[in-house]
Parts: structure tokens; C-alpha cells; sequence
């Protein structure tokens, strides 16, 4: 089973290599942090600000590649935790058929705040067992 989330908060520093995002349970109070990189943090934050950039990003890229050849975005799991790193799948409809796209969580999260309307977020019980200590 898998637990729906939501983009909750970015928190970016100029000063640290590392940027955090947390989610937030949509129907409890877990929340659930993951560190990811400058790139996907400023690409997240613009999303969630409506600022465009006057070129397409990398994520707006694949969304409209995605679109274009004839996939539809279903949601996005964060899946798996091995060896301190997290696993995430971006979930296309295709000619009836439901395809995982392997991803790291931070691009994922980048491609659900990138469409309209933004995609479902989950993240597996078994992760956020590890990660919470429940």
C-alpha cells in the first residue's frame, strides 16, 4: 500500500549543497523530508510559484514529450529506500497500459508540480515505515 502526499514545504540554501522537500500526509499528520539537489529544488519551486522560465526546463521537457506522444501522467511513488537512497517511479497511461518510468524522487516530485493539474504524490508504507521509524 502506498500513502498519499503532498508537497508541503522547499526549503533552499545557497550555502548547503543538499535542499530538502517535505511532504505531508493528505489525510494525517506524517511528514516525510527528503534531500535532493539544487537543480530540482529551484525547478520545484518554480512550479509552485507559477514562474516560467523563458525556456523549457528539463521536467517541462519530458511532461511535454510525454503529452505529445500520446502518454498520460496517472501519479508518482516513492517506491523503495536501499543502501540510504530513495527510488521513485512516474506513472504513464499508454495504449491502455500502465507503464513505470524509473526516476529519482526529486525529479518526480519536479514532473508532478509540472502538470496540470498537478499529479498524485504517494509514497510506499514500507518507506515511510523505515524512514519514520513506525
Amino acid at each position: 500500500m502506498s500513502v498519499q502526499m503532498e508537497l508541503s514545504r522547499i526549503i533552499i540554501s545557497e550555502i548547503n549543497d543538499q535542499q530538502v522537500v517535505y511532504l505531508k500526509e493528505v489525510e494525517g499528520d506524517r511528514t516525510f523530508p527528503i534531500l535532493i539537489g539544487l537543480f530540482e529544488a529551484t525547478s520545484i519551486d518554480r512550479r509552485v510559484k507559477h514562474h516560467q522560465a523563458p525556456r523549457p526546463l528539463t521536467h517541462d521537457l519530458l511532461v511535454a514529450a510525454v503529452e505529445m506522444l500520446g502518454g498520460e501522467f496517472h501519479d508518482v511513488v516513492i517506491s523503495e529506500l536501499k543502501d540510504h537512497t530513495y527510488y521513485a517511479v512516474i506513472r504513464v497511461f499508454k495504449d491502455g497500459e500502465l507503464i513505470e518510468l524509473d526516476s529519482r524522487p526529486s525529479d518526480a516530485i519536479a514532473v508532478a508540480v509540472t502538470c496540470e493539474p498537478n499529479l498524485p504524490i504517494y509514497v510506499s508504507d514500507e518507506v515511510l515505515e523505515n524512514v519514520l521509524g513506525e
